[in-house]
């Protein structure tokens, strides 16, 4: 029985910031069966791809082809022939200077299906990113995109630089750093101004992206200077003198920052878009896994606790989980919301709050000012009288502060462990690399349990003193109870948020981040 072919889209990934992959882009690696990528590809696009998909690495390193481009051509059509569908993952649009047409060429010539899928181009978004924009009407209505160096086989044609100097555009060298000594003489001896602002913009859109601006006389030291290399753009025109006025990307307050979010995968989306919201990269490593109770003894509990809501004055929720695996579990079991139309509700936060308003109930109380068990606890013993019945749904490592302080005031107290909190290792390996590498530059812990799990996991994937390791990072804590946990496992937690909130972290983040850049300044 033969084989039917598969279909390879060949896609660019955009500059490097993955947000900027079109979503196009974004639908070839999620359906693909093997990710063919380069260098320039930002890795985390790679997450996108199905569990059991396949990635092959085809990056080609400054002076140092590691693959052969016939031989990247040739595999292409190989894993096609074999009926996969393949994802060709470049750097940019694969149209400029991407060889596009060349992998293109061999898949007709053999009958592969395939389809090109346009990139955001690093000649146009690296300058934006840096606050030149490559056309601007008080300068210049044409910009020009060039290679920046020759390739011995001459796959590109040489650059008339006579023709190029006394064009009145902006001009853009891509992969020409290494040769910007003779950009600039070439430049300056074809006519072209001395003067002429220029900019060199290395790794754009990235966490490491940096700028050094200069004329055309004065770039090449100064980029010498600064030691900046490939991969780099240069950029040469009157646009770039906006830089100082509309440079954006890199005044953001967590700009160059890779900041670890340690909170379980569910709930890390708010803190991952503030993070990058404030201009840094949030990086992955969810230690917590929150599950129903697997022990059927502890289901049975939850069950028999949940099946007598009508009989409860008050049910406590102190987190957006509980809220979440309570109305899961009743609704697995088919048990009325309007069973539970005698109790008083209170929350622990906002978040909570929101988490219950979102299933159509008002909380009676919620703290004001610090959200967490004991503030819950002060308000509920205004509240709560002696023998009045109180459900807890929690999860099983909750702090016993809040079952205790009622039971001592006189409540009949029933706990219920709807959720189980886990150890987890996904994407460990990863963030482990980075913590050696000290390409982490903040952690953040949002609970006692990411502390102390994040230790563990750790401690699992074979690195023999976790603290030591950390303390190459800044630590910060969502409060007062996690940055005791953290402290009484030797941790230094550099800053804790002045309230238990995601909110509350990143401000703290940022403006600790700020007040350094200021100093340093």
């Amino acid at each position: 029985m033969s084989v039917s072919k598969g279909k390879v889209y060949l896609v660019g990934a955009g500059p490097g910031d993955p947000k900027l992959i079109t979503v196009r882009g974004l639908e070839a690696i999620q359906r693909a069966d093997v990710v063919v990528y380069d260098r320039l590809a930002n890795p985390r696009l790679l997450k996108q791809m199905k569990p059991d998909a396949d990635k092959i690495f085809v990056g080609k390193l400054p002076d140092k082809h590691l693959i052969k481009q016939s031989e990247i051509n040739q595999m292409l059509v190989d894993l096609a022939l074999q009926g996969k569908t393949v994802t060709r993952l470049k750097g940019g649009d694969p149209s400029v200077f991407g060889r596009v047409g060349e992998e293109a060429e061999l898949l007709a010539e053999h009958g592969i299906a395939y389809e090109i899928v346009p990139g955001i181009t690093s000649a146009i978004a690296v300058p934006a990113y840096a606050g030149i924009p490559v056309t601007h009407r008080d300068f210049t209505s044409s910009f020009s995109v060039v290679t920046g160096h020759e390739y011995p086989n001459k796959t590109y044609s040489k650059v008339n630089w006579d023709n190029l100097a006394h064009a009145s555009g902006t001009i853009i060298f891509l992969m020409g750093v290494a040769n910007i000594d003779n950009i600039c003489s070439e430049l300056i001896a074809h006519g072209r101004d001395p003067e002429t602002p220029a900019a060199v913009i290395r790794m754009g859109t990235w966490m490491e992206q940096r700028t050094v601006t200069g004329t055309l006389q004065t770039i090449s030291g100064l980029v010498a200077e600064a030691g900046l290399q490939s991969p780099a753009i240069i950029i040469v025109g009157d646009v770039v003198k906006l830089r100082e006025k509309l440079a954006w990307f890199e005044k953001r307050p967590l700009f160059g920052k890779r900041v670890l979010v340690t909170r379980a995968r569910e709930q890390a989306s708010d803190l991952v878009r503030q993070i990058e919201d404030n201009g840094g990269e949030a990086v992955e490593f969810p230690v917590i896994r929150l599950r129903q109770p697997e022990a059927e003894s502890t289901l049975r509990a939850v069950d028999d606790a949940l099946g007598r809501m009508e009989q409860y004055d008050w049910i406590l929720f102190t987190s957006v989980n509980g809220v979440e695996f309570t109305f899961r579990r009743l609704a697995e079991l088919r048990l009325d919301i309007r069973s539970m139309h005698r109790a008083k509700i209170a929350a622990v936060g906002p978040k909570t709050q929101e988490a219950l308003l979102a299933r159509g109930l008002v909380a009676d109380l919620v703290p004001h000012d610090t959200f967490q068990a004991e503030a819950l606890l002060s308000l509920m013993e205004q509240f709560v009288k002696p023998g009045e019945r109180v459900l807890f749904p929690k999860g099983d490592r909750a702090r016993p502060v809040l079952a205790d302080g009622l039971r001592h005031i006189g409540a009949d107290v029933t706990e219920a462990d709807v959720y189980e909190n886990t150890l987890s290792l996904e994407d460990g390996e990863e963030a482990l690399d980075m913590l050696r590498s000290g390409l982490i530059h903040a952690v953040t812990f949002t609970s006692s349990s990411t502390v102390t799990n994040l230790l563990e996991a750790l401690k699992r994937l074979g690195e023999p003193d976790p603290v030591a390791l950390l303390g190459s990072a800044k630590l910060y804590a969502i409060g007062p109870v996690t940055a005791q946990t953290a402290a009484d496992a030797g941790l230094t937690v550099r800053v804790t948020s002045g309230e238990a909130t995601i909110a509350s972290l990143v401000q703290a983040l940022a403006e600790d981040d700020t007040e350094e850049q200021g100093s340093a300044s």
